[in-house]
């Protein structure tokens, strides 16, 4: 199985600030052509922290979510992108100013989660609440639901406990939380052509996350063996 290396990549692509080694696709383009930008904007303003700018990107997510329950679909995937965008700048901006923590690390996983359940919290309500749906709608999108929150803590709770273990779980997941919000973000911008466009989304993390998570569970009982 690939792993990272010192200066490596788990697919041996060079490092640098602008991305970790377990960034995949959707991360790694969101943070070379997006955040990277901004990153070097805001190290030359000199007082902004890598701390606040993870809680920016959080609270960014959270109103997402807000919008998203409040049944502004559109705007809560825009504010989500930007949200998504800032999110990768922290990281940033701790290596180039060599500010990088244990603590600021784990500051942004748990601040992520709220921002990842949140959103998937805002677009779960904003089906909830679309007018005319058939009477099976309601509980479909409560499970599916229920499934994308616990895959996608999975895929976290997973990482870091193979971590812990010694356990080698192979090249990063696409199920990450790039990809996850990548995701709830063009279903709630596809709302404003067909408003059940979220429920796709949704219904994608559930299966992608746990699909994720199963997999892992292979993979640690095949190394316990």
């Amino acid at each position: 199985m690939a792993v990272a290396t010192p200066g490596r990549s788990w697919d041996g692509r060079p490092l640098d600030w602008r991305n970790k080694a377990t960034d995949r696709f959707i991360l790694r383009w969101t943070k070379r052509r997006l955040s990277a930008p901004l990153t070097l904007v805001l190290r030359r303003v000199g007082w902004v922290k890598p701390g606040m700018v993870t809680a920016a990107a959080a609270a960014l997510g959270v109103g997402a979510a807000a919008l998203l329950a409040l049944g502004y679909a559109v705007a809560g995937g825009v504010v989500a992108a930007v949200g998504q965008v800032l999110d990768g700048v922290d990281g940033q901006l701790a290596r180039l100013t060599g500010r990088e923590s244990r603590a600021g690390a784990f500051w942004d996983s748990v601040l992520d989660r709220y921002a990842d359940g949140a959103l998937m919290a805002g677009t779960a309500t904003y089906l909830a609440r679309l007018p005319h749906a058939a009477a099976w709608w309601l509980p479909a999108v409560l499970a599916t639901a229920f499934l994308a929150f616990v895959g996608a803590n999975l895929v976290s709770y997973t990482s870091a406990r193979a971590g812990q273990l010694g356990v080698d779980l192979g090249r990063p997941t696409l199920a990450s939380k790039g990809t996850r919000t990548a995701a709830l973000v063009a279903g709630a911008l596809a709302a404003g052509l067909w408003p059940p466009a979220p429920a796709l989304a949704l219904a994608y993390i559930a299966v992608h996350a746990n699909a994720a998570a199963l997999r892992r569970l292979v993979v640690v009982a095949r190394a316990g063996r």
